[in-house]
């Protein structure tokens, strides 16, 4: 079974900056396209989508066209973005001008329910339908109800991702009101959940470990609205990308042909409109 990673981070410090990394020494390096698909051609990943990396603000652009135009196999680019500034719209317009931008993303899983649900926010991620991009959604367990949900209401004609199904830190203590949050955000027809980033988050992964939390996302999600991503490096925190592969392909054993293809695959293609 064929793979389209959903979510690669590439991290090239000669390139761009990447503030962040100072607090996370171990993946604080770079992490190139090559030794990516070295190991991800042999476990079936065919392509991949680039994932921002939350880098400067002022380097936001310069990722963008880097990594659109990097290599034939990573098929487009989730782009960063400010939708609480007043530039949005403006990098919004040239975004769109730039070929294999394929949706918007800002980690907001540290910033305050208030700087998110803001009306400035809430205006410029309405402008993403006009262009046809989704926004993925980046945020905690804690902020399924708090954010996430007042935040998909307030923008029924935007399409949003839930990356790593809200598992920031995979948190055994919030796992109750973890499967509550995403029961309930499941309901908004305009949201797809990405299955990923927990092995990165939990100790010693294994298929019984992470098979609660997959399962939860699927069952409430169905298959038609879950998409698979490799959360690559962020991922080797606590496994590699080959681990996460095979834990997904056990946790898939029992699924039809083309359940497989719709997660792995074929949605991915629908949600981020790939060629």
């Amino acid at each position: 079974m064929t793979i389209i990673d959903t979510h690669l981070h590439l991290i090239y410090p000669d390139r761009v900056s990447y503030p962040w990394l100072a607090g996370a020494p171990a993946i604080n390096k770079p992490w190139h396209i090559e030794s990516y698909f070295a190991e991800a051609e042999p476990l079936g990943i065919e392509a991949a989508l680039h994932m921002e990396v939350d880098v400067a603000e002022a380097d936001i652009e310069a990722e963008t066209r880097f990594v659109t135009g990097l290599h034939p196999k990573l098929i487009g680019a989730i782009a960063g973005c400010r939708p609480g500034e007043a530039g949005f719209a403006e990098w919004l317009e040239v975004a769109s001008t730039i070929g294999g931008v394929k949706a918007m993303r800002q980690v907001i899983h540290s910033l305050p329910a208030e700087a998110i649900l803001t009306p400035l926010f809430i205006e410029n991620l309405k402008r993403l339908p006009a262009y046809d991009l989704p926004f993925d959604l980046c945020i905690r367990a804690e902020q399924l109800l708090t954010v996430g949900k007042p935040l998909i209401e307030k923008c029924p004609h935007v399409a949003f991702v839930l990356d790593h199904m809200a598992l920031q830190d995979a948190d055994p203590a919030k796992f109750a009101a973890w499967k509550i949050g995403i029961a309930e955000l499941a309901r908004f027809p305009n949201l797809v959940c990405k299955i990923s980033g927990i092995c990165g988050y939990i100790d010693q992964p294994t298929p019984e470990k992470v098979a609660p939390y997959v399962e939860h996302a699927i069952a409430c999600f169905g298959w038609e609205r879950v998409v698979w991503g490799s959360d690559h490096p962020v991922v080797t925190l606590k496994s590699s990308l080959t681990q996460w592969v095979e834990i997904i392909n056990a946790l898939l054993a029992g699924a039809s042909a083309d359940e497989k293809a719709r997660l792995l695959r074929e949605n991915a293609r629908r949600v981020y409109r790939l060629e």
